[in-house]
């Protein structure tokens, strides 16, 4: 108790002299300015429409097509991108979109999920008495509270726990969080508060406890990233923008301005990348929004302009659920190398992440196992000796580009914007750089402020803040029970829906498919152990998804949760597509093939091959290699020296269990090494030693095996479910 009123009297004492500083005339001036711009909107601006019906991708590509000129083209779908459609069109600008792969398909879905002001900012503001950080540390915490806002089906608070090994830490680190919760003011989501040992363990029970002294909790945001994104883009739709993914840009054109003479934008040659068709988009104002592709954009105005963008690499992998509690994160603010580790749940999982490397930017960023072993080794610092963190249950990882960039406005042109960058070449080009997703509003309104005089267009102010995002209007926390009531939907299903499409759910529960089960009455699940059902599919398509990769990563978020659980779901996924969109045997063969590329390479099907090869070093002991010899003879009576289904098949039918021939398959594939329809018995004791090291585990042949040999006698009844198994 005396150390605690110690704590607080050196916070409070910190707190009064940083709060004089920075906050308290900066807070006021915010404040008035904010209810300046809320007075303006609702005196001036006519109320908003928003179409009922989403138009489909086909009538955007005609209005791209045929609208003699727009005042606004945008070159991007992700946040940022989305951000500037909605705030044009909203300020009653004719505006275009355009994507060349699918909305929030490079970094905008590859984040850390979370929606936050940048504690580690405003510790740079303080030490170094930054007043820039310090402003972008208040803007992120004002837009935090807006996104929270405006989405309430797709966000929500989270706590955070910082836990501290050292005495000394724990008012210092108080006293900073109070900082934190000071400069989001009226806004901060819930006040920090400090943790006893004991209370940090009950609420974070697998928490390193030697040596713990006490934590602090505070809160910050979270949200699913790529629907979030989506959301955006399709509430712009909605509003009147013409919107079209998997649309290029080819090059950009240009006209000699009547009054100088010189060569200004006028608009884009674009190419619909699912046909090949080429056509003109004609704009007055054409915005770069392109994230780590900045530079190949700016090079289409002026080949020799100098690069801004250095791109870094920022890894994230996803675990069990049961390493983290349902509801409490936890940072690491100073790791071996001085980055910061976010654990945190996420979608009944635990995401943690992220590193940042340097990199060269890329379409399709991999991520290494030596970025994956990083990031658990610092697990491992931080959870209690009584965990064992496995390789083996990394259950997907991925790297996303964060396009750091350099002010071509400013005099030094060699140091790093911690902020956005907006720039506006002398052909009239807009580039909205840099930035973080909490931020992608008041990126958008600069952004677009910058064209409006830039371009002398004739838009009324800025309507973004407090603008609800499609599925927020009629969304509350207990809607999913009327999904329950009303369609006879599995009430986690039910959760999910109302937490993904908002009021818009009802929509998707209209598409589903009887079960013919008692319970749930509708929605087939895509796989059994997430909540996906089969009308999403059908749904997402009117949503603009056009691939098989655009559901599994975006639509759904099964890549970015189990890249096993996404594999299984591909077929079904491709055959309902291919029903609706009309796809030949060969297309359909083709989005399998590129959707199982892309699980292998970018979701971390690479990383876990990499695990257990037919190099991989048998170190069993040996006894434990003559017991995994009489389990793998039990297969193999005739002693080939391997096993195939046929094997498999004959035990199991001895013990009167029944697996399809389809999942047999399945099962063998992963042990199978070398890829010849079996499995020999060094590939057998290769696995085992990798699931002893744990760098592989819920192999589905290892537990039949052994499940069979306990069982042969009794006959039991053999379950071949993944059970958590990871990369």
């Amino acid at each position: 108790m005396a150390f605690r009123k110690v704590a607080k009297g050196t916070a409070l004492v910190g707190v009064g002299a940083v709060a004089t500083v920075f906050g308290l005339s900066q807070l006021s001036q915010y404040r008035k300015k904010h209810g300046h711009l809320v007075a303006v909107e609702a005196l001036e601006c006519k109320p908003l429409k928003m179409q009922s019906t989403l138009p489909s991708r086909e009538s955007q590509l005609q209005a791209l097509r045929d609208t003699h000129e727009f005042d606004i083209l945008i070159i991007g779908g992700g946040a940022t991108g989305s951000g500037c459609a909605l705030d044009a069109v909203t300020r009653g600008l004719k505006t275009a979109l355009v994507e060349r792969d699918d909305f929030s398909s490079g970094t905008s879905s590859r984040s850390t999920k979370l929606i936050h002001g940048g504690v580690r900012y405003l510790q740079t503001a303080i030490m170094k008495l930054d007043f820039d950080q310090y402003r972008m540390v208040k803007e992120a915490l004002h837009e935090r509270a807006n996104l929270l806002e405006i989405a309430p089906h797709l966000s929500a608070p989270l706590p955070i726990m910082l836990p501290v090994y050292k005495w000394w830490q724990l008012p210092y680190y108080w006293v900073g969080i109070k900082l934190y919760d000071l400069v989001a003011g009226s806004q901060c989501l819930k006040s920090s508060y400090i943790l006893s040992k004991s209370k940090a363990l009950e609420l974070f029970p697998m928490l390193r406890k030697d040596k713990l002294v006490g934590a602090i909790v505070y809160y910050d945001g979270q949200h699913n990233d790529a629907r979030m994104n989506l959301a955006i883009a399709l509430t712009a739709a909605r509003y009147g923008a013409a919107t079209a993914n998997y649309t290029e840009v080819l090059r950009l054109l240009k006209k000699p301005d009547p009054k100088s003479g010189k060569s200004r934008i006028c608009g884009a040659r674009c190419r619909d990348v699912l046909t090949g068709q080429e056509f003109d988009v004609k704009a007055k104002c054409v915005i770069n929004a392109t994230g780590p592709f900045t530079d190949s954009v700016r090079k289409m105005d002026e080949q020799e302009v100098p690069n801004i963008c250095q791109p870094s690499a920022g890894v994230h992998i996803v675990m069990p659920g049961y390493y983290s509690p349902d509801n409490m994160g936890l940072l690491d603010p100073s790791t071996s190398d001085g980055r910061v580790i976010f654990f945190l749940p996420w979608q009944k999982m635990t995401i943690a992440g992220t590193t940042d490397t340097a990199t060269e930017v890329t379409h399709h960023p991999i991520p290494t196992e030596e970025d994956i072993n990083f990031i658990l080794t610092e697990v491992r610092n931080y959870l209690s000796c009584d965990v064992e963190v496995r390789r083996g249950d990394v259950l997907a990882a991925w790297s996303g580009i964060r396009p750091l960039v350099t002010d071509p406005n400013s005099k030094d042109t060699q140091s790093i914007s911690r902020n956005h960058v907006v720039h506006v070449s002398d052909s009239g080009l807009v580039t909205i750089a840099g930035g973080k997703w909490t931020t992608y509003r008041s990126m958008a309104q600069d952004t677009i402020d910058a064209a409006v005089e830039a371009h002398g267009l004739h838009a009324g102010p800025c309507r973004t803040v407090g603008l609800l995002l499609q599925g927020g209007e009629g969304w509350s926390p207990t809607l999913y029970i009327r999904l329950v009531q009303d369609y006879g939907l599995e009430s986690e299903v039910a959760q999910h829906l109302a937490n993904t499409f908002g009021d818009k759910a009802f929509e998707v529960a209209k598409l589903a498919q009887v079960t013919g089960k008692r319970w749930p009455i509708v929605g087939k699940r895509l796989v059994s152990e997430f909540p996906y059902i089969e009308s999403e599919i059908e749904y997402a398509i009117q949503e603009y998804a056009c691939s098989a990769v655009d559901m599994i990563a975006r639509r759904t978020r099964l890549a970015f949760l189990n890249v096993q659980a996404a594999d299984e779901a591909l077929p079904r996924i491709v055959e309902i597509m291919g029903k609706k969109l009309k796809w030949s045997e060969q297309k359909k063969k083709e989005e399998l093939a590129e959707a199982k590329k892309f699980l292998y390479y970018e979701m971390g099907y690479k990383a876990r091959s990499e695990q257990l090869t037919d190099r991989s070093e048998i170190t069993l002991s040996p006894g434990d290699i003559e017991r995994y010899k009489k389990r793998f003879h039990m297969f193999d009576k005739e002693g080939k020296g391997f096993i195939t289904i046929l094997d498999v098949q004959r035990v199991l039918e001895s013990i009167n269990v029944q697996i399809n021939e389809s999942a047999l398959h399945e099962i063998l594939n992963e042990v199978d090494l070398n890829k010849n329809g079996q499995v020999e018995l060094n590939e057998f004791l290769q696995l085992m030693t990798a699931i002893q090291k744990g760098y592989v585990s819920g192999s589905r042949l290892a537990v039949l095996m052994k499940a069979a040999e306990e069982n042969i006698h009794r006959r039991e009844k053999i379950s071949v479910d993944r059970s958590c198994g990871g990369l």
